[in-house]
């Protein structure tokens, strides 16, 4: 899907995601010390809305110009400012970089995806934090939702062997439970933490 595709999707009422923050956002970011955060294709903003409430000044980058006026239009709601940049992740370059950067759920095919964890990489400051969450390749044969494409899903291998001098602090499958319709299920996600030494 292009920008376009994604300004339809968002164009629907409401959120097309929930408000609620990701679990391992969560899990891995309440106990930092706010600084400056990225919320990189952060779609309509629940990430970056959650670190602002937080303290984070944070950025929400994301091609979809819609997706974007959603995101302020939540952070108001929360009573929050947050800031938006209209571009793409995948060739999108920070000038000054970010005690923490998250890259949530963006399911690329290659070249692309590299380009775009790439680019988050690059954008962790000195000290900082990098939290990279997908749909992990698993998913598609034993795991529940997301892309059905294998293609766009994720391997552990495919952060870890970008993250440069970034240090690993975590990086595995992590599962995550799911309600349906037809009772609960399992989703497996891809996860990396990683941080950059602070010299």
């Amino acid at each position: 899907m292009d920008a376009a595709d994604w300004d339809d999707r968002y164009a629907q009422p409401g959120l097309v995601w929930s408000d609620a923050p990701n679990e391992f956002l969560v899990e891995f970011a309440e106990h930092l010390t706010p600084g400056r955060a990225l919320d990189l294709a952060g779609g309509e903003g629940r990430s970056s809305v959650w670190l602002a409430q937080r303290g984070w000044e944070a950025t929400c980058v994301d091609f979809s110009a819609v997706g974007l006026i959603k995101a302020a239009e939540l952070a108001a709601t929360k009573g929050v400012t947050i800031s938006t940049v209209e571009a793409d992740a995948s060739t999108w370059r920070c000038e000054d970089p970010f005690d923490l950067v998250v890259m949530l759920y963006l399911q690329l095919t290659e070249p692309a995806r590299t380009r775009a964890l790439e680019a988050a990489v690059a954008s962790v400051a000195p000290g900082g934090t990098l939290l990279v969450v997908a749909h992990d390749v698993d998913n598609v044969t034993e795991g529940f939702g997301g892309p059905g494409d294998p293609a766009v899903c994720y391997r552990v291998a495919d952060v870890t062997t970008v993250l440069g001098g970034l240090e690993i602090v975590e990086a595995g499958q992590r599962t995550r439970a799911v309600t349906t319709p037809d009772g609960p299920a399992t989703a497996i996600d891809t996860l990396v933490v990683a941080r950059r030494p602070a010299s």
